[in-house]
């Protein structure tokens, strides 16, 4: 499993592809995110860094948005193969914070806290900059993370359950680090095993800091993914930046 220095390894990804969508494609929460998406893209083209499985991009391509994506794991780009349309979305697997792609995006986005795998700000500043240099003008860069107060407060959660399956996930923090390992137990026909996850997070006055500094401006901040307000009971953001 990775190291607190680490980037999550290919292993890391390899674990979950398989279990990905049934553990965490909620349609309640992937609706609301299509949905939210799919309105600040205009006409795109449109690009997801940490692709995955597709659970977002797919339903975007089915509304009829041009669909790039960017994944490190193989394994995930396997799984976003298999589906239906999955072979029509061009993805290149590659380390997302060099956002190693050409042309440009109406809109470049992460989803599901995928920006915090970035391990460390430097990477994360390359991300924001690589992100800008892709975006038309008048382009979006969107992304979701959890709110690091809301984070040290939190307690184990379910994760996915049914009759013969229980995951939970339970996250240390390391405050001086500005890191958090996601502990995730899973007991599934009778065997039970342990998978660990390691992430960087950065508060939204930090992101918008690294916005700055690639050019980008906020545009809006909401509580989530249905445009709740973002207030300080708020466990949770979704942030849009604009290129001027």
């Amino acid at each position: 499993m990775p190291s607190d220095t680490a980037r999550p390894s290919p292993g890391y990804a390899a674990d979950f592809a398989d279990d990905y969508d049934r553990w965490f494609g909620k349609p309640g929460i992937t609706g609301a995110t299509v949905d939210a998406l799919a309105a600040l893209a205009g006409h795109g083209p449109v690009l997801e860094l940490g692709v995955g499985t597709g659970r977002v991009a797919l339903p975007l391509r089915a509304r009829g948005l041009a669909v790039h994506g960017v994944d490190g794991s193989e394994a995930m780009v396997r799984r976003l193969r298999a589906k239906p349309g999955g072979d029509e979305i061009p993805v290149t697997v590659g380390d997302f914070a060099e956002v190693p792609v050409d042309g440009s995006f109406s809109l470049v986005y992460l989803a599901g806290g995928t920006f915090a795998e970035l391990p460390d700000q430097a990477a994360q500043v390359r991300c924001f900059g690589n992100a800008a240099a892709r975006l038309a003008p008048g382009g979006l860069f969107v992304l979701d993370a959890h709110v690091p107060e809301a984070l040290a407060a939190a307690g184990p959660e379910i994760v996915a359950e049914g009759e013969d399956l229980l995951v939970l996930c339970h996250r240390r923090l390391d405050t001086a680090a500005q890191r958090y390992h996601s502990h995730y137990v899973v007991h599934e026909g009778g065997a039970t095993r342990h998978l660990r996850v390691a992430f960087r997070y950065a508060g939204h006055g930090e992101l918008d800091l690294m916005a700055a500094q690639a050019g980008l401006r906020l545009k809006e901040r909401w509580g989530g993914w249905t445009g709740a307000p973002f207030t300080g009971d708020s466990a949770y953001h979704v942030s849009v930046y604009e290129r001027p």
